[in-house]
């Protein structure tokens, strides 16, 4: 239903209690880099998950889809190999690297054998330091891109959550799509991409954590060797706060299609929120807990509008929304977004001892299966630090989710969900519906960040919900 952010990281981890605590060490390399781990030695391999602080927010004025197409050409040569020896040299060591842009960070990842880890971070180093941004590489990668957002631009799911991307987040670059536009893209230069890489690539923006088969002796010397010949400081700064410039309405999009794709959105709450428990208690009742929700009751069960319809709370580094999505046919779907309303302020009523148990029973059993390897806890980590959680959150949390009450899931619908505060877009031929008619398709600058899609989940950073 609702496209986070992903990219990225999208970054999402809140769920229950691991089925042991889980001890995280807190480590300090040499060069002052710091890290988290969880050690693990029953396998010999390691995952290494690296975020820097800024992400494809960070593109300069101009340059947009700049930072992203970095990102994407970083593996693709680096110092004297080109794409093929770097692509011959991983498969050589068993390493798996990955590199990802998302809205609040540049993501990247690695899975290396204990026996030639060394050689593998050294790789791994080559990408970061000394990417070769081959003009043949930076087309190839450039057209991939391209081809991305051509098919954007015709998908009604993608044009929805872009469309309401820019209305709840205007000029920041939460508001746009961080792959850029055809021409913004066509226009990067190889300097372009080395210039986006010293916005962002920097130690003083980096953050690490491990788990596997490493010390934390070990860990720290492996951190410098990967990140100590990066700049110590990125050239610049992180872009401000996001305000949220969406006030409520529905904008209409008209596209050929036989079912209308419904986008919508209201403000939402911080993670330090003492009210963010219970939201999310309360979200997972409302919209976030697929058939038990009593947004799929009355719009899917009961009247069959739709075939999924979904919410979740979208906590951004910068920013955060209360937003979902749904499909329904375009002669219903006055019908369905009136009913959409309807639950939505309903809400304030409260909700069943019930409902209220269910959802911390489900909220707290599922939380354990997102521990079950050292790519996930690692990814999981370096999510925790990038939205500034305290290193005993994975122990605690289950905590919070326990200690919501009724009085408590009553009080935070009655302060936050507001259904005339709703942003609405519709993508299809809706009838029944009066807004103010847009063009047949929004512009290719009206971002990504929340697509609505049928039937998704929605995830904040690093599977930190």
């Amino acid at each position: 239903m609702i496209r986070a952010l992903v990219t990225t990281l999208t970054l999402t981890l809140l769920a229950a209690l691991p089925a042991r605590a889980i001890d995280i060490q807190e480590v300090t390399s040499p060069g002052g880099l710091t890290a988290w781990l969880v050690e693990d030695h029953s396998i010999p391999f390691v995952a290494l998950s690296i975020a820097f602080r800024g992400g494809a927010s960070m593109d300069a004025p101009g340059k947009r889809g700049a930072v992203n197409l970095m990102t994407a050409t970083l593996e693709e040569g680096a110092a004297d190999m080109d794409a093929t020896a770097f692509a011959e040299a991983a498969q050589s060591l068993a390493a798996r690297f990955s590199f990802d842009a998302g809205d609040d960070a540049v993501t990247v990842g690695a899975r290396m054998l204990t026996e030639n880890r060394d050689q593998a971070a050294d790789l791994l180093r080559a990408a970061l330091v000394e990417p070769r941004f081959d003009a043949d590489a930076v087309d190839r990668v450039r057209t991939q891109v391209q081809s991305v957002i051509r098919s954007e631009e015709t998908d009604p799911n993608a044009i929805a959550g872009n469309r309401l991307a820019r209305a709840l987040w205007g000029d920041h670059p939460y508001g746009s799509s961080l792959n850029g536009t055809i021409d913004s893209v066509a226009a990067l230069t190889p300097d372009d991409l080395r210039a986006a890489k010293d916005r962002v690539l920097a130690r003083d923006r980096a953050i690490v954590a491990a788990a596997g088969d490493i010390t934390a002796e070990e860990l720290g010397i492996l951190i410098d060797r990967v990140l100590g010949d990066l700049p110590a400081q990125a050239s610049a700064p992180l872009p401000p706060p996001a305000e949220l410039l969406a006030r409520g309405g529905t904008t209409v999009i008209e596209w050929d299609s036989p079912q209308t794709v419904v986008a919508f959105a209201q403000k939402g709450l911080p993670m330090d929120d003492p009210d963010y428990f219970a939201a999310f208690v309360l979200d997972h009742v409302l919209g976030g807990g697929g058939f038990s929700s009593r947004l799929m009751a009355e719009i899917r069960e009961e009247r069959g509008l739709t075939y999924g319809v979904g919410t979740g709370l979208v906590n951004k580094r910068l920013g955060e929304t209360w937003q979902g999505g749904m499909a329904t046919a375009n002669d219903r779907t006055a019908e369905a977004v009136a009913l959409l309303r309807e639950v939505w302020g309903g809400m304030k009523d409260g909700v069943t001892e019930q409902e209220l148990a269910d959802a911390k029973t489900y909220l707290t059993g599922e939380y354990p299966l997102r521990f079950d390897g050292n790519g996930k806890i690692a990814n999981i980590l370096v999510g925790m630090q990038l939205m500034e959680l305290p290193r005993d959150y994975v122990n605690t949390r289950n905590d919070k989710v326990e200690a919501v009450t009724l009085a408590d899931v009553e009080r935070v619908a009655e302060r936050v969900l507001d259904e005339s505060a709703l942003q609405v877009v519709l993508v299809g031929r809706p009838e029944g519906i009066e807004a103010d008619p847009v063009a047949h398709a929004p512009d290719s600058a009206a971002s990504t960040g929340a697509a609505a899609m049928e039937g998704a989940t929605v995830d904040t950073p690093a599977a930190v919900n």
